[in-house]
C-alpha cells in the first residue's frame, strides 16, 4: 500500500508578495494629480540611467497631460512607438472634441491603443513591479489609475537543441531562458483545456516569475497544492535558476539522491506533465523542475518511447549495469588486490602483482589519487571554452595516463579500472551527483573491510533510497513498494500499446491513459492484395 500524501507543517505566507524596499513604495497610491504620481515614480526609478519617462501633452478639447514610464532594454521600443505613442499623438477624428478628462482613459484604453493586452491598476507598487518586469505604464492627468501595456521585448537565445540531453530520434529543440517561450512549447505539444499554468513571483530582491504547470484532472491535486505552498513558503532575497527553488522545495535536503528532476526537453517534461506531474518553470532559466520525481527516471531517456522496445530495454539494461560499474569498480579492485586474492585467477593476480611491484603507494592510496584527478580533469573539460576543454579531457587523460604508468605512480590495471568507470559514469549523468560521493564512499569502506565494506555500504545507500519520498511519492516505486503495473515501464520497456496505466505511484486516481485495443492486428489489412 503506498502510504497517503501528508503535508509536513502548516504554511506561511509568502513573506515575499510584500514589497521590502522603501516604506512610501508600500503605501503610495495612484493619485489623480498627475505631478505628484510622476514625481513619486522619478524618485524610485529615476537614479537608474535605464529607466525613460516620456511626457505628452494631448488636446482633445481640453489639454490632457499624459506621462508614459518605460524600461530601456526590456521593451520593444519599436512597438511601442507605433502602438501607444503613435495613436495618443495622431489626431483621432472618431473621439469627440468635448470629451472630458475624467473620461479620457476608458477612451484610451478602449479606441485610441492597438495592443492587445491592457490593464488598469491603482496600486503604484503593482506599477513598478509591472516596470522593472518590461510593462510601458501609462498615466492620464486626472485619474487615479495607471494602464499597463504589455510591450516586453528583448534579446534571448533561441529555440535550440540542449547540449546536456542530446538524442539520436526525436525533436530538437530545447527550452531557453524565456519564461513566456518555454511554456508556449509545452503548449504545442498538449493541445489540452486542462493544462494549467498558474504564476507567482519570489525573492524580495529578484522578484522571479514562477509558473507551475500540470494538467487538471490527472495531477493529483495534494501534489499541486504542496508545490505552491513549498514555493510561497521561500522566504529569499535571490532566486536566480531552478536549482535555487529545487533546494528549498526537496523533501531531503541532506540526500545525496536528488528527489526533483530538471529537463532542458520540452518533449520530455510534456511527458512528464501527462503522467501527472508537476512541472515547475523559472524564468531566466532552460531547466524544468518536475515532481515527484522516481529513482527510475534517472536511467529512462526519452528515445527509449520512439524507438521498438527490444532495443529500448537493452539500452536501459546497459545504463543499470554502467550505475553498478561506475560505482563500484574501484572498491572492488581495491577490495581484490587488498584481501582477497583468492577471488582471482592466478594469472590474473600474477600480472596485478607484477603491475603494482613498482608502485610505491598502497593500492587504495593509488586508486584515491587517481579518482581525484579524474574529477579534476573532468571539471576542467566542463569549465573551459568548449574547443579547449574537450581537448583538455582527452589529451590531460592520455598524456597523465601515460606518464604516470611509465613513471611508477600508478599501475596500468588501476588506469584501466578509473578508465572504465569514467567511461560508464557518462552514461548515467543524471545521478553524477550521488555516483561520486557514493563511489569514495565504497572505496573508504572496500579499504578497511573488503568485501564486507562494499557489502555493509551498499546496503548503507539502499537502505538510504528506500527512506527517500518526493512530494509523498516513495522514491524506490515500483520496486519499493512493489507496484506490478509499473514494471512494465521501468527497468524495462514494454510495448507502448500494454502501457495502458500512468505511474500509479504518482497520480494514484484516474491511471488509465489508453484503451485496451491498440495492439496491432495484422488481419486488418490484409485485404488479400498481393497475393498470386
Amino acid at each position: 500500500m503506498i502510504k497517503k500524501f501528508r503535508s509536513k507543517k502548516k504554511i506561511q505566507p509568502n513573506k515575499c508578495a510584500k514589497s521590502q524596499g522603501n516604506p512610501q513604495f508600500d503605501t503610495f497610491k495612484i493619485e489623480k494629480d498627475l505631478v505628484k504620481n510622476s514625481d513619486h515614480l522619478k524618485g524610485v526609478l529615476g537614479k537608474s540611467a535605464d529607466m525613460k519617462f516620456r511626457e505628452i501633452e494631448l488636446y482633445f478639447g481640453t489639454p490632457i497631460n499624459v506621462f508614459i514610464c518605460f524600461l530601456d532594454g526590456l521593451v520593444n521600443e519599436d512597438y511601442m512607438n507605433l502602438h501607444i505613442i503613435k495613436p495618443l499623438m495622431e489626431p483621432n477624428f472618431a473621439i469627440p472634441n468635448n470629451i472630458g478628462s475624467e473620461d479620457f482613459l476608458a477612451i484610451v484604453q478602449k479606441r485610441i491603443l492597438s495592443t492587445s493586452s491592457i490593464n488598469k491598476e491603482t496600486s503604484m507598487n503593482n506599477v513598478i513591479e509591472s516596470i522593472l518586469s518590461g510593462q510601458t505604464v501609462i498615466f492620464i492627468d486626472g485619474h487615479d489609475s495607471a494602464l499597463l501595456v504589455s510591450t516586453q521585448g528583448f534579446e534571448s537565445r533561441n529555440v535550440e537543441e540542449p547540449d546536456t540531453e542530446s538524442n539520436v530520434r526525436g525533436a530538437r529543440e530545447g527550452f531557453n531562458e524565456v519564461l513566456k517561450v518555454n511554456t508556449s512549447l509545452i503548449r504545442r505539444k498538449i493541445n489540452n483545456p486542462n493544462l494549467i499554468f498558474e504564476s507567482m513571483k519570489i525573492g524580495k530582491q529578484t522578484k522571479t516569475n514562477i509558473r507551475i504547470g500540470y494538467i487538471a484532472g490527472i495531477a493529483n491535486p495534494k501534489i499541486v497544492d504542496e508545490v505552491k505552498q513549498r514555493i510561497q513558503r521561500i522566504d529569499t532575497d535571490t532566486i536566480l535558476e531552478s536549482g535555487y527553488i529545487e533546494q528549498y522545495i526537496e523533501d531531503h535536503p541532506y540526500s545525496i539522491f536528488p528527489t526533483i528532476a530538471n529537463s532542458e526537453k520540452p518533449d520530455k517534461v510534456a511527458a512528464k506533465i501527462l503522467e501527472g506531474r508537476v512541472a515547475i518553470f523559472c524564468d531566466g532559466s532552460p531547466f524544468v523542475l518536475t515532481v515527484p520525481h522516481l529513482f527510475v527516471e534517472t536511467l529512462q531517456v526519452p528515445e527509449d518511447y520512439y524507438s521498438r522496445p527490444y532495443l529500448a530495454s537493452l539500452m536501459r539494461f546497459f545504463r543499470i549495469l554502467s550505475l553498478f560499474l561506475t560505482v563500484g569498480t574501484p572498491a572492488l579492485f581495491v577490495a581484490v588486490a587488498t584481501y582477497h586474492h583468492e577471488m582471482v585467477p592466478s594469472l590474473l593476480l600474477t600480472t596485478m602483482a607484477a603491475a603494482e611491484e613498482k608502485v610505491p603507494f598502497p593500492v587504495f592510496i593509488e586508486a584515491l589519487l587517481m579518482s581525484i584527478v579524474f574529477e579534476l580533469l573532468r571539471e576542467a573539460g566542463v569549465r573551459m571554452p568548449r574547443p579547449v576543454g574537450s581537448a583538455i579531457s582527452i589529451v590531460g587523460a592520455l598524456v597523465i595516463g601515460e606518464a604516470a604508468v611509465q613513471a611508477g605512480l600508478v599501475s596500468a590495471p588501476m588506469v584501466i579500472v578509473v578508465a572504465l568507470t569514467a567511461i560508464t559514469g557518462f552514461v548515467v549523468t543524471a545521478l553524477n551527483d550521488a555516483v561520486v560521493l557514493s563511489r569514495f564512499f565504497l572505496l573508504f569502506l572496500a579499504a578497511t573491510l573488503g568485501f564486507y565494506g562494499i557489502l555493509m555500504g551498499s546496503l548503507i545507500i539502499v537502505g538510504h533510497m528506500c527512506s527517500l519520498r518526493s512530494f509523498g511519492t516513495p522514491y524506490l516505486a515500483p520496486v519499493a513498494p512493489i507496484i506490478l503495473n509499473g514494471f512494465k515501464d521501468s527497468f524495462v520497456r514494454m510495448p507502448l500499446w500494454t502501457l495502458n496505466t500512468r505511474p500509479q505511484s504518482v497520480v494514484w486516481k484516474k491511471s488509465t491513459r489508453q484503451g485496451h485495443t491498440n495492439k496491432p492486428n495484422p488481419s486488418d489489412s490484409d485485404d488479400g492484395r498481393g497475393q498470386s
